[in-house]
């Protein structure tokens, strides 16, 4: 699956990088979409409060998140929609080395 720094250049950017971290910042309207791609488990912070529709494989998610969290993201594919009336702004900091997979595919943010 693509690297959402590629599918969506203008939303996504590369703000630190090493050999065990990659860190992206995230930035978009309300309205705007992303295309489908692929997360790393990472640890999600938000910088804006947000409502998000995420789409993969005919399943749905819509998620609300407050400015301020932080939360665990499991390894993952999807496409975003921005369905709020405000930007999204959020951090991603993901991890080079994935923990195993479970039998169950995981779509958004754990608490």
């Amino acid at each position: 699956m693509a690297d959402p720094v590629e599918t969506d250049s203008e939303l996504y950017s590369v703000v630190f990088e090493n050999e065990r971290v990659r860190v992206l910042r995230y930035h978009d309207l309300p309205g705007q979409s992303t295309h489908p791609h692929a997360h790393p488990d990472s640890v999600m912070i938000t910088l804006s409060s947000f409502e998000r529709r995420l789409v993969h494989g005919g399943r749905t998610v819509d998620v609300s998140i407050p400015a301020g969290e932080v939360r665990w993201l499991d390894a993952q594919e999807h496409a975003g929609h921005n369905i709020g009336s405000t930007d999204t702004l959020t951090v991603f900091v993901e991890l080079k080395e994935s923990a195993p997979r479970t039998s169950e595919a995981v779509l958004g943010p754990r608490i």
